[in-house]
């Protein structure tokens, strides 16, 4: 009889085991999907006349109170911010979601939403740059062929860009592309900076309690910029679908995923969560064509395998 429930209760644990990983996966994927989402909403409330500094103003308006619940309930009965802790949190905050937020922003009003997340998806091979720089840290073969194989992706899809930009981004030149490319890679290098810095903080903080800190850290500084460089009356001159967008963003394609994806790590870890993430590019090519009729060619498909391949590649030797 021992045995008997022994076996069982082995089972039933193996079981559960089985639909924690299922729901792991689910959990990562549908978060990768929902924040590709994020370059789609902008694409479309661009359409409707409204500029970077007021449409990341309203995204950070919605959110700020999800972030702040967020960062209260993650840090009851959890001793207070000292003073050091509250500067990096700002810190955090300006680089991972201020700055990589708006240069984010600010790109996507020149490129398609494909190519923003191509070039966003590079992120882990400039954090090892970043540790290359500052720590010393040496690449495997592996790794640098990784980062070959997917810049290699992101110039061939950037020269498509390029030569098709006047008639795939609405009459927008090359040089426009050029620069909305450069915007996105610099919100890459951001966040690449508030990864390689939040190390400490999320041992010391956790890592949903600095994620709902640094975010409204970067709500505040962004609704603050709004309030310097533009009258609050332009705030109620935005076309009401630019307000729903908005609504849009903040919930479903920013404050959900973060959770998502937060959930998935405690249920299948980061590595794999990362890995699942790579369904995030291809949804957002898909996106753009269906929605935004943006072009789908075998050179931008050519380009997408090549970055997630190279980033597979790299993630993989990294682990």
């Amino acid at each position: 009889m021992a045995a008997t429930s022994t076996a069982a209760e082995a089972q039933a644990k193996a079981q559960a085991h089985s639909k924690s990983i299922a729901g792991g996966l689910v959990l990562a994927t549908v978060g990768a999907i929902a924040f590709s989402g994020k370059a789609i909403i902008v694409k479309l409330a661009y359409r409707h006349g409204v500029d970077a500094v007021t449409l990341i103003m309203l995204r950070m308006l919605f959110a700020l109170p999800l972030f702040v619940i967020m960062a209260w309930w993650s840090g009851r009965g959890k001793p207070a911010l000292t003073t050091r802790d509250w500067i990096g949190v700002f810190g955090l905050g300006f680089s991972g979601y201020y700055l990589a937020s708006f240069l984010d922003f600010a790109g996507l009003a020149y490129i398609s939403a494909g190519f923003e997340r191509l070039i966003l998806y590079l992120n882990p091979t400039l954090v090892l740059l970043f540790g290359w720089l500052l720590y010393r840290r040496r690449a495997s073969r592996a790794q640098i062929i990784g980062m070959l194989i997917s810049y290699t992706g992101v110039l061939l899809v950037f020269g498509h860009e390029l030569l098709s930009s006047g008639a795939s981004l609405g009459g927008t030149s090359g040089t426009d592309a050029a620069w909305g490319a450069l915007l996105c890679f610099l919100s890459a290098v951001s966040y690449a900076g508030y990864l390689i810095y939040s190390g400490e903080f999320v041992k010391r903080l956790g890592s949903l309690r600095l994620v709902g800190l640094a975010t409204s850290v970067a709500c505040v500084l962004c609704i603050a910029q709004f309030v310097l460089l533009r009258p609050i009356s332009a705030a109620f001159e935005v076309a009401s679908q630019v307000i729903w967008l908005s609504v849009l963003n903040a919930t479903l394609c920013t404050a959900v995923p973060v959770l998502m994806v937060m959930m998935a790590i405690e249920r299948i870890g980061a590595a794999v969560a990362a890995q699942t993430g790579m369904v995030g590019p291809v949804s957002t090519i898909l996106m753009g064509s269906l929605i935004l009729g943006e072009p789908f060619t075998a050179w931008i498909a050519a380009g997408t395998a090549l970055v997630i391949a190279g980033i597979f590649v790299f993630t993989r030797s990294g682990r």
